[in-house]
């Protein structure tokens, strides 16, 4: 008979407790600022994995279950939001006991992130590229450039319910960023109106583009807060390149539609 499985076997505690490794050990801040990164990080693999799940269920035409994925996700925001609250106890001289130990690192170098970026359709070929051919993190993104967004999902979904999206909608390029259509928003009005069950699910994708660009904001508020305006590591642009990703929907239709209802 098989030795029973314990708690720390099946979390793997052991390898998950050794993963955190200061480049300087008499820094204290530095380990909570590598404990929230890699939390961010299983984060974003959990939001990955959701939408991904998210996006079968509407090919299939299962709105209540995408429903409660959604709701999921978006309850996942809400902590990523949260988290920065504990980043924010960190003084600015006190992260800069070991900035200089970061080198070339930068949360600009996630490439989970930018696999979420692109699950919304916020894809730029500049974020693949980035990564080294035949790396992990290289293959993920490849991959999530070529396959349809949430988006894409969705539309194909409403035309699935019998509503009727354009054609060059559901034949888009994937790989080109999402622009408003007059066509779809003239769909979306009508089922705000007449169908409050697929109007509800396009309120939780309204809820989950907020929720990102809630993000967003703290995020340059922390990083102002924390090294003013100065350059990020690794090179990155630092508060001010993370001011120009706000105020951009993700599903600009939702929005576009606020004014004609």
């Amino acid at each position: 008979m098989s030795e029973a499985v314990t708690y720390g076997q099946y979390l793997k505690i052991d390898e998950l407790l050794d993963l955190q490794k200061p480049r300087d050990v008499v820094e204290h801040d530095e380990m909570l600022f590598i404990v929230i990164h890699q939390v961010y990080e299983l984060w974003f693999k959990v939001l990955l994995h959701e939408i991904d799940y998210c996006c079968r269920l509407l090919a299939d035409g299962d709105a209540s279950r995408a429903l409660h994925t959604l709701k999921r996700v978006l309850t996942i925001m809400k902590v990523l939001v949260a988290q920065l609250d504990i980043l924010e106890t960190m003084t600015p001289t006190e992260f800069l006991t070991f900035r200089e130990r970061l080198e070339s690192a930068s949360g600009f170098q996630s490439d989970q992130f930018r696999a979420f970026e692109f699950v919304l359709g916020r894809k730029a070929r500049a974020s693949v590229e980035r990564f080294a051919e035949g790396s992990r993190a290289r293959a993920g993104l490849e991959a999530r450039w070529a396959a349809p967004s949430l988006w894409d999902f969705m539309l194909r979904y409403l035309a699935g319910e019998g509503f009727a999206v354009p054609e060059a909608q559901l034949a888009r390029d994937v790989t080109q960023p999402i622009e408003p259509s007059a066509e779809v928003q003239e769909v979306l009005i009508g089922i705000y109106r007449d169908d409050p069950r697929n109007a509800e699910l396009c309120e939780r994708l309204v809820d989950l583009d907020e929720g990102v660009q809630e993000w967003r904001y703290r995020h340059v508020k922390m990083v102002e807060r924390t090294i003013g305006m100065k350059h990020g590591t690794g090179g990155s642009g630092g508060s001010k390149y993370l001011r120009t990703t706000l105020n951009s929907p993700a599903f600009p239709d939702l929005w576009e539609i606020r004014s004609q209802l």
